[in-house]
């Protein structure tokens, strides 16, 4: 069974993915929050799987409230809402820890599907998507932030445990590859793709391949396009 908690301003908005989550046999919501303050603070309290997190709430705003989740370190992942499929908040929602993101108006069957890839622990957002989130972004953040500054001196710490074939495969998965393009096109088999990305994973510490895929951005293995 797949706990869930609902973080929305919007009463109606809540009753909606309330009733819509109730009516599948392997999920329950554990609770409402109207804002990202109650959001934080009844996670703590129910341990979720999954927090369906707004990013536009009064007070904490979901980005905060995900961070200072994800941040305890506990097993609640967060899936973030956006209002347009390339809500400048969802980019921040992922560097704040989220697994991932969909817009408010997806399909019903999208947006359980979505938390129940979350739950497992996968990442919602198709590696396509977070590319083109990513190259749509990172031009408006400040230069000389890390995510705008190349790793042109010295090892980046986050990549010196990863072999050559490692460090190769992040780059591509940064560049959006899907596992079974990286296998064809690097001439592996899928299984082998899966276990490299898994190990990368472990040794950067990424909770999954979007934060990856952000760490590749971070490091200057890829750049915006």
């Amino acid at each position: 069974m797949t706990t869930v908690l609902i973080a929305d301003d919007q009463t109606l908005q809540r009753f909606g993915f309330r009733m819509l989550l109730e009516s599948q046999d392997d999920m329950t919501v554990l609770g409402e929050a109207a804002n990202g303050s109650e959001a934080v603070r009844m996670t703590a309290e129910l341990s979720p799987d999954v927090v369906l997190m707004d990013v536009r709430m009064p007070g904490l705003d979901g980005i905060e409230a995900t961070r200072r989740i994800t941040a305890a370190g506990d097993r609640t992942r967060v899936l973030i809402l956006t209002t347009f499929d390339l809500d400048e908040y969802a980019y921040a929602g992922l560097r704040a820890g989220a697994s991932g993101f969909l817009v408010k108006d997806a399909q019903p069957e999208e947006l359980l599907a979505g938390i129940r890839a979350v739950a497992t622990g996968d990442a919602v957002v198709a590696p396509s998507v977070t590319r083109r989130l990513l190259d749509a972004y990172v031009h408006h953040l400040p230069s000389g932030t890390p995510e705008r500054t190349s790793v042109v001196t010295g090892e980046d710490p986050r990549l010196s445990a990863l072999t050559e074939r490692e460090r190769e495969i992040l780059t591509v998965v940064g560049q959006g590859w899907t596992n079974n393009e990286i296998a064809t096109r690097l001439h592996l088999a899928e299984s082998t793709v899966k276990t490299h990305v898994g190990r990368i994973l472990a040794k950067t510490n990424s909770r999954d391949r979007i934060q990856a895929v952000i760490l590749a951005y971070d490091t200057g293995l890829v750049h915006p396009s």
